[in-house]
């Protein structure tokens, strides 16, 4: 690991002044992904600032029936919420879903939605990889791909999200609110802060340096039964190949894109009348894939149909 330094920030504000005076400076609260990325000198910050301590970790319920979680919340805190647990069972369960309950006591709900991918070329610096490396290619392309993604991929990059969380918040129409340098405050769908890779999978968000994400807010949950199914090829330490979150009429998808991927085609189709089968098969038609990675397609098939059905029996 390189020498870097480190503060405590003691309000949000100095916080994002610091991070964009001081060259280098990365945010870190948890630090369950940062820390390995910084150990296998992926990630070289030059300066830490912990935003882990700021009071931004309360989860308040809205005259709207809806929540605000802090960004410095716990996964653990959210998972465990009565609150969420009753109104949003979906997150809850995605979150229990991913990792360790030693790294969702440590990770923080900011930190979750600013992992980064866990694509095996990525994580090998004698790879090549434009997400790592911009301009070294994109060595999953014909190498292993069996973890890439079917949907919005790019020559330049086939690498998918890792948050199991995310997915569960974009099914459920969530908002990400940010401090920014100037001081001022932002608000914007969670389906706005990921980018697809395109020419430049090296920036994954829409933030601008030095940006604060506060607070994810959600809006009251939608009618109908809510469920969260991941699939992996073994039950512990290992990640996933797909997910699925439903909210009612609303699905999302993990672990098939650079991004959570609303499916929006599989929405408007059971909205229709279509069938849990038909609606994830119209999702699909606008899947691509790499040879190693064909499985996917019915894999993500088969688990969408059973998890819609669910959903409707628990919203019965």
């Amino acid at each position: 690991m390189r020498p870097f330094t480190y503060e405590r920030a003691t309000d949000a504000q100095s916080a994002v002044r610091a991070a964009v005076e001081t060259p280098g400076a990365r945010f870190i609260a948890g630090g369950t992904n940062l820390l390995d990325l910084m150990k296998l000198e992926i990630e070289q910050p030059q300066h830490l600032i912990d935003v882990g301590r700021l009071p931004m970790a309360g989860i308040e319920s809205l005259a709207d029936g809806g929540l605000r979680i802090g960004g410095a919340a716990t996964n653990t805190a959210v998972a465990s919420d009565p609150a969420v647990r009753a109104r949003f069972p979906v997150l809850s369960e995605a979150i229990v879903a991913g990792g360790s309950p030693q790294l969702r006591n440590k990770a923080s709900v900011a930190g979750n939605l600013m992992q980064r991918t866990r694509c095996a070329y990525f994580y090998d610096t004698a790879k090549p990889c434009n997400k790592r490396a911009p301009g070294s290619g994109c060595g999953a392309l014909e190498g292993l791909n069996r973890n890439a993604a079917i949907f919005g991929a790019s020559h330049a990059c086939v690498a998918t999200h890792p948050s199991d969380m995310a997915v569960a918040l974009a099914a459920l129409d969530a908002r990400i609110e940010t401090l920014t340098p100037s001081g001022e405050s932002r608000s914007f769908t969670i389906l706005d802060l990921h980018r697809l890779p395109g020419e430049t999978p090296q920036i994954e968000t829409h933030l601008i340096a030095g940006e604060l994400i506060t607070a994810v807010v959600l809006p009251p949950p939608p009618p109908g039964g809510q469920v969260y199914r991941k699939v992996r090829d073994r039950a512990s330490y290992a990640g996933g190949l797909a997910s699925v979150a439903v909210a009612g009429g609303q699905v999302a998808l993990g672990m098939v894109a650079h991004k959570p991927w609303r499916a929006a085609e599989a929405e408007g189709a059971l909205a229709s009348g279509a069938s849990p089968a038909e609606a994830i098969a119209r999702e699909l038609d606008g899947a691509s894939t790499l040879g190693r990675n064909d499985f996917k397609v019915p894999l993500v098939a088969r688990l969408v149909a059973a998890a819609i059905g669910e959903a409707n029996g628990r919203g019965a």
